[in-house]
């Protein structure tokens, strides 16, 4: 890269584990060293963000599913940004009703599905996605601090799209991880701090609709081994906190699909991986508690526009995880919490649906319960309320 500087760590021989250089800074953080995250925790109380913290040291982390922009969202953009006297796009208020959520615990983390265009276009949906890059600063302004990027559509545009998805990622101040603009890159382990935690995300998906990168190691792929080798590394930079994040399974199903749950149980067998969560079905997935660690098999749509054939098309799960360590210094979930919502229209709008109600009426009194009814039959179908999972309202919170 031109008049850059590079960095790179080596640990056991295993290769590049971390790079920084005037274009890709924003991609990865800087790792801690091996021995200084080897030091005992300083007994300092840092509760974190949420419910009570119920150890010395608390984080928590908030996680949405699939921001999968169509025509009829972009439109919205556009009228949005007109009615306040804005150029081009802004998908703030569409997003708006997350904020709440978000700026409720320490890091949130998003996933951008698609490609992005250039500011004014052109731009197109589904089957090959390239959509308005103003999603990325919504994002960004909602409270999001970092996406992950590998999905079925991220080479909709090849690597070209690959790469303007990721500049403007960093142009928004947003982290990222699950594509990449270099092979030594593709190698880096995502770290993010929280005042009590740092949390490693490492993601992959199960495929790219038929197509092929035009490079090996441009998206992350699905692969259990290949997730468990860089959660050891992350282990090793001093990550407290791993999660694992699939983009699989079967579309508009309500039960995860064998893959999901093979490579979900194996990140879990290895010991590496804090908790698991995944989105792609564009439909709400149960929740496991599976040897003590959970498993969140899909998130539904962050936001998408109303599907006419398949309603769980336009619902989607916010969960967030509080993260405690304990006396020996593991940490755990102490709480896991799920927020269902639902998508409406004129204007589109992305709304809560929990019990509490924070936005109000979203559809309507009866289609609201039927959404609240539909998703917390799936999200507990798996035994998650017996586990101790619970609906999160947020209006009850401090």
């Amino acid at each position: 890269m031109a008049a850059a500087a590079a960095m790179f760590l080596l640990l056991n021989g295993c290769g590049v584990i971390a790079e920084t250089d005037a274009r890709n800074s924003s991609s990865a953080a800087v790792a801690p060293s091996i021995e200084a995250s080897s030091k005992a925790p300083v007994a300092v109380p840092t509760p974190g963000k949420g419910p009570a913290c119920p150890s010395l040291r608390c984080a928590s982390i908030t996680v949405t599913g699939d921001m999968l922009v169509h025509t009829q969202l972009w439109q919205q953009a556009r009228a949005d940004a007109a009615a306040a006297g804005q150029p081009g796009y802004t998908f703030v208020p569409l997003l708006e009703g997350q904020r709440r959520y978000v700026s409720a615990s320490d890091l949130a983390i998003c996933h951008q599905e698609t490609p992005v265009g250039n500011p004014e276009g052109p731009f197109s949906a589904y089957p090959s996605f390239n959509v308005p890059p103003q999603i990325v600063a919504a994002a960004k302004e909602i409270g999001y601090q970092a996406c992950t990027t590998a999905s079925n559509h991220t080479i909709d545009r090849g690597t070209e799209g690959v790469l303007r998805t990721l500049d403007a990622l960093d142009a928004a101040g947003l982290k990222h991880t699950g594509s990449y603009r270099t092979e030594a890159a593709s190698k880096e382990i995502l770290l993010l701090k929280t005042p009590a935690a740092t949390i490693a995300i490492i993601e992959g998906t199960y495929g790219h609709n038929g197509q092929i990168p035009e490079y090996p190691w441009l998206v992350d792929e699905l692969d259990s081994a290949a997730m468990i080798a860089k959660a050891a590394r992350a282990r090793a930079l001093g990550a407290d906190i791993v999660l694992g994040v699939m983009h699989a399974g079967d579309e508009y199903a309500s039960e995860p699909n064998a893959q999901q749950q093979d490579v979900a149980h194996a990140l879990v067998d290895s010991g590496q991986f804090t908790m698991v969560y995944g989105h792609h079905t564009h439909s709400v997935l149960p929740i496991e508690n599976y040897k003590g660690t959970w498993i969140v098999y899909g998130l539904g749509n962050g936001i998408t526009e109303l599907s006419p054939w398949y309603v769980v098309n336009n619902e989607g799960l916010l969960v967030r995880a509080q993260f405690s360590q304990n006396s020996a210094g593991a940490w755990t979930v102490s709480d896991l919490a799920w927020a269902p919502s639902v998508m409406v229209r004129d204007p589109y709008r992305w709304c809560s649906v929990a019990s509490d109600a924070p936005q109000g009426v979203c559809a309507s009194p009866a289609a609201d319960a039927q959404t609240h009814q539909r998703t917390q039959s799936v999200v507990e179908s798996m035994g998650a309320a017996a586990a101790g999972a619970h609906e999160l309202l947020i209006t009850k919170e401090k």
